[in-house]
């Protein structure tokens, strides 16, 4: 239901291409940005993860995104990565490590009247995938976490432009994300972990 929710989401932004067609005839619509980004977890906690303290530890991940600009104000981004490490601690110890791989969808409003600096605020839907899912603890432990996580994000940014091509990017989003902590025989939940990441990056854009 969730892959489907995504998909129903995508698809519709995609049908109002036919609608500002016109609107982009005399300009390429499309831009690439790549940025290094922040993950700050805010690890809140109910049950066994609040008992013994899980946590997700922050990090540094790369990132890229895909925008396709409707009109010169709006856009829809989609943003990418491949599947990132995530270290986990109990009671300040290291406990084992998960996989995420969580791209975002997102709806953008951009202002241009302000020359080459350009900010833009988005809102969207964020579906992380994690991995290697049983590694929580421990391999053995008898915990497991999610297969995946749904939520909104929400994003301010700005791009300023140092020719028509080229530009350098400040971007803060905020995820809401969460995974419940899980017995692996049986699957009952024995405890919440809301990570809900804030993500500050900063990075280059190319406009085509």
């Amino acid at each position: 239901m969730r892959i489907k929710s995504l998909v129903a989401a995508m698809a519709a932004v995609a049908s109002l291409a036919p609608i500002v067609a016109q609107a982009q005839a005399q300009e390429n619509p499309w831009m690439l940005r790549v940025r290094a980004v922040d993950l700050l977890w805010q690890n809140g906690q109910t049950g066994i993860a609040q008992s013994a303290n899980i946590k997700t530890k922050d990090q540094w991940i790369p990132e890229f995104d895909v925008s396709y600009f409707f009109t010169k104000n709006i856009a829809a981004e989609l943003v990418l990565t491949w599947p990132q490490q995530v270290n986990i601690t109990a009671n300040g110890a290291d406990a084992g490590k998960i996989s995420a791989l969580p791209p975002s969808l997102l709806a953008q409003y951009h202002f241009t009247d302000l020359g080459a600096f350009k900010p833009y605020v988005g809102a969207g839907v964020n579906y992380t995938i994690f991995g290697n899912r049983q590694n929580f603890y421990g391999p053995g432990a008898g915990l497991q976490v999610e297969p995946s996580s749904f939520g909104f994000v929400g994003q301010v940014g700005m791009d300023y432009m140092l020719d028509k091509n080229w530009g350098l990017n400040v971007d803060v989003k905020y995820a809401t994300m969460a995974t419940n902590v899980q017995a692996v025989a049986g699957g009952a939940n024995l405890g919440k972990l809301t990570l809900n990441p804030w993500m500050p990056a900063v990075g280059v854009a190319y406009k085509f």
